[in-house]
């Protein structure tokens, strides 16, 4: 009896050998997954892409003014025409305060050279020496921070993007108003306001850098009525004009900052502080949207990031298992 038991756990034991050693045969081990190191990233930038509109210009000192209360800070900074006036200063290391002081004591009469029979009433001379006045005399690329102003190729109608050379004359160049302010000349060519292909530039912002461009619409909306005025006609006359150009740019943008400022004229100094004012309460409007656009943007960074290691990873991966073995 003893003996039939040993033979059948002997049987047993070799029965399960047997299919331990077949099982080994088919089951394989699978190779280590590979390690994925993700980089750290950069900081995010953020752009601000200020939009012309003459005395409504302004408005953007509001908005700088409430994004800098909220610890929000652009980076790079485009503008055009009245925000390549405003962009300008905030990219030479002036906070909202301090302009908002320059903008309470600016006399109109100190940047408005008029000189008749010239291609248009303003010369723009008397803008130029302000703005390279306030930024201490710097070329663009010597400024705090990345700026661009957009003017007009009045040769081709093509958009021209200074990010090089002189601050005020560039400043000038993007404030041209055509019919008020004469064209003005840099390396031979004529250029004038920045507002007739790019009146909120927020591709130039992209351009710069920007990861989330923050634009700023302060451009007058057609409303039924006819503005009186010269500067009003000029005005509305860009307006309709870039109207389409303009709302294909600012699909382009994360968020768009509109300050109620339609009913300020063109040439309206004296409601300057309104116009700030409206600046600040459209930016805290908007400061949901703002941090929902940043919040995105970085996940969508570091995703993009994980990926592109990842497949590093696997190539390399695929690389050593393709190495001869020594």
């Amino acid at each position: 009896m003893n003996f039939a038991r040993c033979i059948r756990l002997a049987l047993f034991v070799a029965a399960f050998a047997l299919l331990a050693a077949c099982g080994g045969e088919v089951v394989k081990q699978a190779p280590p997954a590979p390690t994925v190191a993700v980089p750290q990233l950069p900081p995010l930038k953020i752009g601000l892409a200020l939009g012309g509109g003459a005395a409504k210009g302004f408005a953007h000192i509001g908005v700088i003014k409430m994004l800098e209360a909220n610890g929000i800070r652009a980076d790079v900074v485009a503008g055009t025409s009245a925000g390549s006036v405003v962009g300008a200063l905030y990219a030479s290391g002036m906070d909202a305060f301090e302009m908002q002081q320059k903008a309470v004591a600016l006399d109109e009469k100190s940047i408005r050279d008029v000189k008749l029979f010239s291609g248009g009433l303003i010369e723009g001379k008397a803008l130029q020496d302000y703005v390279n006045t306030q930024v201490g005399n710097k070329p663009i690329e010597k400024l705090g921070k990345p700026f661009a102003a957009v003017a007009t190729r009045l040769d081709t109608g093509e958009r021209a993007v200074f990010v090089l050379g002189n601050t005020g004359q560039a400043v000038r160049a993007s404030s041209s108003v055509p019919g008020v302010f004469q064209p003005v000349t840099i390396g031979g060519v004529n250029y004038v306001d920045g507002g007739v292909v790019s009146p909120v530039p927020v591709d130039a912002a992209r351009q710069l850098g920007a990861d989330v461009v923050i634009a700023v619409d302060i451009s007058r909306k057609v409303d039924g009525t006819s503005p009186s005025g010269m500067f009003g006609i000029v005005g509305q006359s860009i307006t309709i004009m870039g109207q389409q150009l303009g709302r294909q740019e600012l699909a382009r943008a994360d968020v768009v900052i509109r300050p109620q400022v339609n009913a300020i004229g063109a040439a309206d100094f004296e409601q300057r502080n309104t116009a700030i004012m409206q600046g600040e309460r459209a930016a805290l409007a908007a400061m949901p949207q703002i941090r929902t656009a940043i919040d995105a943007a970085n996940r969508k960074r570091y995703a993009d990031a994980v990926q592109k290691a990842q497949m590093a990873a696997q190539q390399q991966a695929v690389q050593r298992a393709a190495a001869p073995k020594p």
